[in-house]
């Protein structure tokens, strides 16, 4: 597994895997191990993948100051990865969370990124609300409505819309950020938990991480080709939060997978794969 100094001398880990152009993947979770992001549905065949294992979580080193797992300053993290691969620029892939610290990366450095990927993003970088009831419309889905799970489900996202949330609340609705909810899935969302580093997701988004009106008026004039990658019944990111990050992009193009949610390489591999190979051909 190799490793890299961070600026700070916490030693971080990357994984590589597949054949091809590099392509920067960052995890979500927030702070959660990129294991999860696996091939991204057979995205390795064509690209290869370079996963950042974030500070704290998987093979990378624990740092000395808790302060810097916050995400602005994970930035300079990012930056000494592409300087380790010898890369002028990078072809750069965020998922949900890990989207903030792509957008805030790119701001940063844009003329380092020669193509970015925002899959199913996280949206406090660039200050988007989402409203209840865009949630509760990704969440309505016909093939869900069937599900005998849906009705309590459903009924937890609408206390958590209306302000009312509680932490039974958030376990209730994890249905709604995958396309199926199968066995599959459950074990999936019961193995985030545990790769998750709980410490620095407190910090991740912390006080003074986001400027998003800095961020926007940098990606008003960001040139080159982003795609934002949206699941057509993910409550976390639905599909009019993402059409409106797209938005935000003079060169953006937005594509929607049906019948699924927040993680779409488990929903159709192929769909995702190819998507994401076809903007970054």
């Amino acid at each position: 597994m190799p490793t890299f100094p961070a600026p700070d001398g916490t030693l971080l880990a990357h994984h590589a895997s597949g054949s091809g152009a590099p392509l920067v993947c960052l995890p979500g979770g927030p702070m959660q191990d990129s294991a999860y992001l696996g091939d991204l549905g057979g995205l390795d065949a064509h690209r290869t993948l370079i996963r950042l294992d974030l500070r704290g979580t998987g093979g990378s080193a624990v740092p000395e100051d808790p302060a810097s797992y916050r995400c602005d300053r994970q930035v300079e993290d990012v930056e000494a990865l592409r300087v380790h691969l010898g890369l002028d620029t990078i072809d750069l892939l965020g998922h949900s969370a890990g989207a903030n610290l792509a957008a805030l990366y790119t701001a940063r450095y844009p003329e380092r990124v020669a193509r970015l990927v925002l899959l199913t993003p996280g949206t406090a970088a660039v200050g988007l609300d989402t409203s209840g009831e865009e949630r509760l419309a990704a969440a309505r889905q016909p093939w869900r409505e069937r599900e005998p799970w849906f009705g309590p489900a459903y009924a937890a996202l609408g206390e958590l819309a209306a302000g009312r949330g509680s932490a039974e609340a958030f376990q209730a609705i994890a249905p709604f950020f995958h396309g199926t909810w199968d066995e599959a899935a459950r074990e999936r969302h019961a193995e985030s938990h545990r790769q998750r580093n709980g410490e620095a997701a407190g910090a991740y988004a912390g006080e003074g991480a986001f400027e998003p009106a800095a961020t926007r008026a940098v990606f008003a004039e960001f040139g080159r080709p982003v795609l934002v990658v949206a699941g057509e019944g993910d409550a976390n990111t639905p599909v009019p939060t993402a059409t409106a990050y797209a938005e935000l992009f003079p060169k953006a193009e937005l594509a929607v997978l049906a019948g699924a949610g927040h993680f779409p390489w488990h929903d159709d591999a192929e769909w995702l794969a190819t998507t994401v190979n076809t903007f970054l051909r």
